[in-house]
């Protein structure tokens, strides 16, 4: 078992940048890969960013491709978020997400054990 918990939501404007945190605890965090799923409201949670448990290679969702940037630091079993350049359409509650390395990293919430509860962005104009 794995828990998850998020921090640093907030409120920006438009064109600023926050950093989502992710402590995670219980199993060994270097065995899982991470990821940053968001939901806004009305829509389906969708994929935003995934990292290998090694942190040797990154994927992410084209909207927020050259402005998000994910990262771990295994010694302080922390997943990170950077973003900047944010947008309005970037308001949504953002999840963070691990499964075990030895699956497949995939773009769908099918695909991914466990959960945290998120963390609240709104970026205003």
């Amino acid at each position: 078992q794995v828990q998850l918990v998020e921090s640093g939501g907030g409120s920006v404007q438009a064109g600023g940048s926050l950093r989502l945190s992710c402590a995670a605890s219980g199993r060994a965090f270097s065995n899982y890969a991470m990821a940053w799923f968001r939901q806004a409201p009305g829509k389906e949670r969708e994929f935003v960013a995934a990292i290998t448990w090694s942190g040797g290679s990154t994927y992410y969702a084209e909207s927020v491709k050259g402005r998000f940037t994910i990262s771990r630091d295994n010694a302080k079993n922390t997943l990170y978020l950077q973003m900047s350049s944010l947008r309005p359409e970037d308001t949504a509650v953002y999840y963070c997400a691990a499964v075990h390395r030895s699956r497949a990293i995939v773009d769908v919430t099918t695909g991914w054990n466990y959960w945290g509860q998120g963390t609240q962005v709104t970026v205003f104009s």
